[in-house]
């Protein structure tokens, strides 16, 4: 489709992510339960496509304007889950930043996720489009952890995984490993990989004969956990995150997005409106 024929607009699950009411995949659950409505119209794909976000609402609130784009260091604890809720009842991330977010901060969502026992940087933001960007392979940011092992493992052996690895029919790729100390059969390993599959720095060194008995995330691309005390968050200059955002490499999908087909909605003038409002909670 020639670009002149494109409708002007962005679709509706990315417009909701950027003013953070959730992430991507949250906002098509939502539309598919029948959360959200335009000029009180249910809508039923995430492909519509939108000028802007006037008459929007989920579950009957009007969508608040976005804010600027922030982001967060939080140090998460071990024993914490990386969810808004849990079934069974554990502890989460969200009861923890309660007491380490400042009043006012807006609702934030975690980029990646760390598992029950993983602990150490977790990065936070309020604008779901950024969370998408660091969180795909696509766009290159590396995460870095530390793993405390028990097992028989060699620096060459660990030096193999540049080429990727496959375990039980699944690929996971380059991974930068190197050997910190050892004593006797312990060591603390640092691993740098981009692409974050689920519990991938643990299955690769199980894999290997290891047993990992601490796993901490050290560094989320340029953001480092550095010394901030477990528990506690701090948010990323202004300065320093657009320093980030205006050299990170945008997803091959992202320019290709508008020229999927859906219905194109004509968005009838409204009056704006004073009433504050808060933005929709998601499920973790």
């Amino acid at each position: 489709m020639p670009s002149s024929d494109r409708p002007a607009g962005e679709r509706i699950a990315k417009l909701l992510a950027r003013a953070g009411v959730a992430s991507r995949r949250e906002v098509e659950r939502m539309i598919a339960e029948g959360r959200v409505a335009l000029d009180g119209e249910k809508l039923e794909t995430p492909a519509t496509i939108l000028p802007n976000l006037r008459g929007v609402t989920v579950d009957g609130k009007p969508v608040a304007r976005p804010e600027r784009t922030r982001l967060f260091r939080f140090h998460k604890p071990a024993g914490l889950i990386t969810a808004e809720r849990d079934a069974a009842g554990r502890p989460t991330i969200y009861a923890a930043l309660r007491n380490a977010l400042p009043p006012g901060t807006p609702r934030l969502m975690p980029v990646g996720r760390l598992d029950l026992n993983t602990e150490g940087l977790l990065l936070l933001t309020n604008d779901g489009e950024f969370k998408r960007e660091l969180e795909l392979p696509a766009t290159g940011v590396p995460r870095t952890y530390r793993a405390r092992t028990f097992g028989e493992i060699s620096q060459p052996r660990l030096e193999e995984l540049m080429d990727g690895i496959t375990i039980d029919g699944v690929r996971y790729g380059s991974i930068d490993a190197n050997m910190e100390r050892r004593t006797g059969r312990k060591q603390w390993i640092e691993l740098t990989l981009t692409e974050g599959k689920n519990r991938e720095v643990r299955r690769v060194l199980e894999h290997l004969g290891l047993k990992v008995s601490r796993l901490i995330r050290t560094a989320y691309g340029p953001f480092a956990l550095a010394d901030l005390p477990k528990g506690a968050a701090v948010e990323v200059r202004k300065e320093e995150l657009e320093r980030f955002r205006s050299g990170l490499k945008k997803p091959p999908s992202a320019s290709g997005e508008r020229s999927g087909v859906g219905p194109v909605r004509k968005h009838r003038p409204r009056r704006a409106t004073s009433t504050p409002t808060s933005s929709p909670k998601r499920r973790g």
